[in-house]
């Protein structure tokens, strides 16, 4: 099978299309034939070697990067019903091997794709629907909340503006760099948009009561969300698209009576496999029902990889990149 295979770290030309072993389902496992994977910018940075050290990056090269896939099943390993051979699934691979024309799942990551998703669809709901239901969850957001989201026209982005609405939230505030992300964010639900390219884009909300910051770029703009925050708010990181995270000092929130959530701890409570499993489960069952739209904003060949890791490291991509094996 074809594969996008990174053998040393580095820009996105280290992505190359290879011919390698087909893989074969192990117990307890599916082999699906991948009709879309997703891509995600933390592989960008795992691909570039940044995240040498963590839990992120595999333990050696090569690497077939991708945990998100969808597809159908075309086998299935020892003490998997082998009735699912021929079904529409969606899941995480785990450590990689998503780009690629064939994957393999574990049974109990696998979760049907409704009859009214496509594949690209369904594979953007997976790592960003979960994040963004969890945030939500988590900040427990509600009526009397003002909610800040960063990276507005992003796939998490997106959704978090919709769960919001859904809510009924009393203002949401999207913020985006650039009049397409500006209308997306508009499009997808947001009451103000404001651009966090433009100078002193935060004096326009300085009386607007923040109550709830999702912080999905960081740096500099994630700082000065956090200053908006009136007393009682929740700031919430999940991102760092600028290249660093928010620089928050030890007691300055519980000084201000600002409460700073971690999303990213252990895998347990809020985050355990059961919790995200059944936070995938129900954005897949809400957008099979019209209730949440999910925003695939641009697809690539898997030939393609490296174009994809290019466009979303210069911050072109609008909702999820897919890669269409």
């Amino acid at each position: 099978m074809l594969a996008s295979v990174v053998r040393e770290y580095g820009g996105p030309e280290q992505l190359r299309l290879e011919d390698v072993p087909d893989p074969v389902p192990g117990p307890g496992e599916l082999l699906v034939r991948v009709e879309a994977a997703g891509v995600q910018f933390v592989e960008t940075q795992v691909r570039a070697g940044r995240m040498a050290g963590t839990p992120l990056a595999p333990p050696s090269l090569p690497w077939v990067p991708g945990s998100e896939v969808a597809g159908t099943v075309v086998a299935t390993g020892e003490g998997v019903d082998p009735s699912l051979v021929g079904a529409r699934v969606t899941g995480r691979t785990g450590q990689g091997g998503g780009y690629a024309e064939s994957a393999l799942l574990r049974e109990h990551d696998a979760h049907p794709i409704p009859e009214r998703l496509g594949a690209a669809e369904a594979v953007s709901l997976l790592g960003t629907g979960r994040t963004a239901v969890g945030l939500t969850e988590l900040a427990a957001v509600g009526p009397d909340d003002v909610v800040l989201v960063e990276s507005a026209a992003s796939a998490v982005g997106t959704l978090l503006v919709q769960l919001a609405r859904q809510a009924g939230v009393r203002r949401v505030v999207g913020l985006a760099r650039g009049e397409r992300k500006l209308a997306l964010a508009k499009e997808f639900g947001a009451d103000t948009v404001l651009d966090y390219a433009e100078p002193g884009w935060s004096a326009a909300l300085s009386d607007a009561g923040v109550s709830v910051v999702f912080d999905g770029v960081g740096g500099t703009i994630g700082r000065e969300a956090f200053e908006l925050l009136r007393p009682g708010g929740r700031f919430i990181a999940f991102g760092f698209s600028s290249g660093a995270g928010t620089t928050i000092a030890p007691g300055e929130a519980e000084q201000r009576g600002v409460t700073t959530l971690d999303y990213f701890g252990p895998p347990t409570g809020a985050r355990s496999p059961e919790v995200q499993h059944r936070q995938t489960r129900d954005l897949l069952t809400a957008v099979a029902a019209g209730r949440v739209r999910p925003l695939v904003g641009q697809t690539f060949p898997l030939r393609d990889a490296a174009a994809a890791h290019a466009a979303i490291e210069r911050r072109e991509t609008v909702g999820k990149t897919v890669l269409l094996p």
